[in-house]
């Protein structure tokens, strides 16, 4: 919109029913921007923001407009209100998002007189004095800062919140199915309950598979009005890229003592198309792992460093420090110099970054939805997105598994490739019981009202709230197993209050979070933090490693004060770093299983994926997995089940409940010293058994403990929890009956 010709505005209000509805200085503020239009989610979600009658979910592509979709419409009914409430509460997975946002909506508000505040824990505690004294305008928070909020001052948050509107939820996909999600569902639920009344909550987000599920999370049970912009997909340039990894791997990692560890052929090879195809543009590279990470940024800074150029290669990722994560996104922001960020997931979200060319993924990702998420940081502004996907796999020698002769990574890549063009992704989880998210609430309510009734308490939580396959039976018997640990006590009247190891963790800091962090040392140069090691895996003094992606040489190691200082270094490994992987989709290995049963061959493979997927095919029609699913590996029989990790692996503990001794490896089981009639017994076997019972299933796990306050359950709340959120018994029944009915002969 050209603000010297009024006649742009003119048309704006003509051609746009939403655009009237808005506050005259939001219009303006419109008009300064020089905005030529609303985008389509932002015209439908106006007048529901307005209307305040349902609550809503946004779903669009990554800068698509949907924060605005959401504040355009609040800040036009603020405009004017007084102090005495928060009007607008925004909630957000991320600090740094959060950080980022504040100053967006800072732009708009200043402009309208709208008070506009953060809390967290990086907020200094008179800027939250303030919220608290005088609220007002719009909150922006994490869920671990509305725990404290709710911990600290539970008795303020009727005079803090009493005309509250609007919740609006970003990222809502980084929530579903996670501890961190049942928590905000029950702080929220917990609000509505304090100040009486049910608020709109609005969900944002780019990656929703079922929309019907996404909505249900926002509000369980409730009614939701759905919004997927009809904005038409960027223009997209694909390529994966196949290498094979040359020798024994475990030769190739080197042993641990190495100062200077082998990185194999495969590794080298990327990091040089990297180096070719990147250098001079910005852009984000993903690896599924901080060690990952590691290793590419410190070959990439070496590989600049030796031909004289300068570095552009930086790593980002959780175990950094702030300092070092914020000056590599405030190298992305800066346009006159070229900087390309090696990361997790950690600039997968909505942090603004400005416009990058291209994004690169090394290995395959564990989800479709990651994926679409990723792609939508590159394209922006008419430019089509660019993704290169790099692929390694072991070259093919006498000792080769049949698993690794099958390729699944770059099957998976292509499955995974297929689903997106497809416009698939997951849909939302949430399923689980999440009873350690249970526990936390529980001592929550406690700190809140300074005791609670054990019925108020079910009533809360689990009749009225976010967990709701908790009946009385098992709440009760949840609530005894927490008094035995100490947890909780009970007075005369019933009141349910602290115990004295309850007491101890909800007056630490930790308590506000609902997931486990795992105790950490700081590594420290020159006096300045460059990031974290977990203490499961200490190093020693002399060790080299690394880390920001350069070298160091452990000086000393301070085991009270949680220290490692370093000094540069020459050599290096990089350290082991806490985290893993997310479970593979059932829909995914299906359609793996159609990969290679297909004749076709994408367009996007380069040479050397293209004959990785030629080796994974053949080797398929030459096992027989074409004709049946259950063939034999020498002395031993693998099941090439091809289903997602939660039925794979309640397929795999039945069978051993059942005696027969079985592995997962990704889409088979391998079963060892049996043959292929055995197995099939043993399944046959299971089909008469079927349903499966999953929760006495779960009884015979061992490492069942996965979530921060697991150790507080017995067995039994233990088993139906972990039951819940990793066994699928009506799938695996599935599962069984098809590879029966297609193996009908030995092999």
């Amino acid at each position: 919109m050209n603000p010297s010709d009024s006649s742009d505005l003119d048309g704006q209000r003509a051609d746009s029913s939403a655009f009237e509805l808005l506050h005259e200085r939001v219009k303006r503020w419109i008009w300064e921007k020089q905005w030529t239009e609303l985008r389509d989610a932002q015209e439908r979600a106006i007048p529901s923001v307005l209307a305040r009658q349902r609550d809503l979910v946004i779903a669009a592509a990554t800068a698509a407009g949907k924060t605005e979709a959401a504040f355009l419409p609040i800040c036009s009914q603020l405009v004017g209100a007084g102090p005495g409430s928060v009007r607008a509460l925004y909630v957000s997975p991320l600090k740094a998002l959060i950080n980022d946002q504040f100053r967006r909506l800072e732009e708009l508000c200043e402009a309208l007189d709208i008070p506009v505040h953060r809390w967290h824990g990086d907020v200094s505690a008179q800027a939250k004095r303030r919220v608290l004294d005088e609220p007002s305008g719009i909150l922006l928070i994490t869920p671990e800062s509305l725990e404290a909020l709710f911990v600290n001052h539970g008795y303020r948050l009727s005079r803090v919140f009493p005309a509250l509107d609007w919740t609006v939820l970003d990222e809502l996909h980084a929530y579903i199915g996670r501890e961190r999600g049942r928590q905000l569902q029950s702080l929220l639920h917990r609000l509505e309950t304090v100040i009486g009344r049910r608020v709109m909550r609005i969900g944002l987000s780019a990656t929703l598979g079922d929309m019907a599920l996404a909505a249900d999370y926002l509000r369980p049970s409730g009614d939701a009005e759905i919004i997927v912009s009809k904005a038409a997909g960027q223009e997209l340039r694909l390529q994966i890229r196949g290498y094979q990894t040359l020798g024994d791997p475990a030769e190739s990692e080197g042993a641990e003592n190495e100062a200077e560890p082998r990185v194999d052929t495969a590794v080298h090879a990327i990091s040089r198309h990297l180096l070719k195809v990147l250098r001079g543009t910005s852009n984000l590279v993903f690896a599924n792992s901080r060690r990952d990470v590691e290793t590419f940024a410190d070959l990439l800074r070496r590989a600049c460093e030796n031909q004289r150029l300068p570095n552009e290669f930086v790593p980002h990722h959780g175990n950094l420090s702030k300092e070092i994560r914020e000056d590599v996104e405030s190298r992305l922001k800066d346009t006159s110099s070229p900087t390309t960020a090696i990361c997790t997931s950690t600039l997968e979200m909505g942090i603004d970054i400005g416009q990058v060319s291209s994004i690169a993924q090394i290995r395959a990702p564990f989800s479709v939805s990651a994926l679409r998420q990723r792609l939508g940081r590159s394209g922006r502004r008419g430019e089509p997105a660019v993704l290169r996907v790099y692929i390694t796999e072991r070259e093919i020698t006498e000792n080769t598994t049949l698993l690794d002769q099958l390729r699944p990574e770059l099957v998976q890549s292509v499955a995974m490739t297929e689903l997106l063009l497809d416009r698939w992704c997951e849909p939302p989880d949430d399923g689980a019981l999440h009873l350690s998210t249970l526990v936390q609430q529980i001592l929550s309510i406690i700190a809140e009202r300074g005791g609670v009734q054990p019925a108020e308490a079910w009533r809360l939580l689990c009749e009225t709230g976010p967990f709701a396959a908790v009946d009385e039976q098992r709440f009760a018997h949840l609530l005894r197993a927490i008094g035995k640990r100490d947890l909780i006590m009970q007075s005369d009247d019933g009141t349910l209050l602290h115990g004295e190891k309850g007491e101890k963790i909800v007056g630490h800091f930790s308590f506000y979070s609902a997931f486990a962090t795992p105790e950490e040392f700081r590594v420290v140069y020159g006096g300045h933090v460059l990031g974290s090691l977990s203490s499961h895996h200490p190093v020693t003094e002399r060790l080299n490693l690394i880390l920001a992606g350069r070298r160091w040489r452990v000086v000393s190691v301070d085991p009270d004060e949680k220290t490692i200082v370093v000094e540069p270094a020459g050599g290096g490994r990089v350290p082991y770093f806490e985290g893993g992987g997310g479970q593979v989709h059932d829909k995914i290995r299906l359609e793996m299983q159609a990969v290679y049963e297909s004749t076709d061959m994408p367009a996007y493979l380069n040479t050397g994926a293209q004959e990785l997927l030629l080796q994974a095919r053949r080797t398929y029609v030459r096992l027989g997995l074409d004709e049946t699913p259950i063939v034999r590996d020498g002395r031993d029989t693998i099941v090439f089940l091809c289903r997602g990790d939660r039925i794979t692996t309640t397929v795999a503990i039945a069978l051993v409940d059942n005696g027969l001794g079985v592995a997962t490896q990704g889409p088979v089981l391998l079963a060892r010293d049996v043959s292929p009639s055995d197995v099939r017994e043993h399944l046959a076997a299971l089909a008469r058994k079927a349903p499966l019972d999953v929760e006495r299933l779960a009884t015979t796990v061992t490492n069942k403990q996965g979530e921060k306050y697991d150790w507080a359950l017995d067995d039994a709340l233990l088993s139906a929890d972990y039951a819940s959120r990793a066994l699928d018994g009506e799938g695996a029944a599935r599962a069984i009956h098809a590879v029966l009915e297609a193996s009908a002969v030995d092999r």
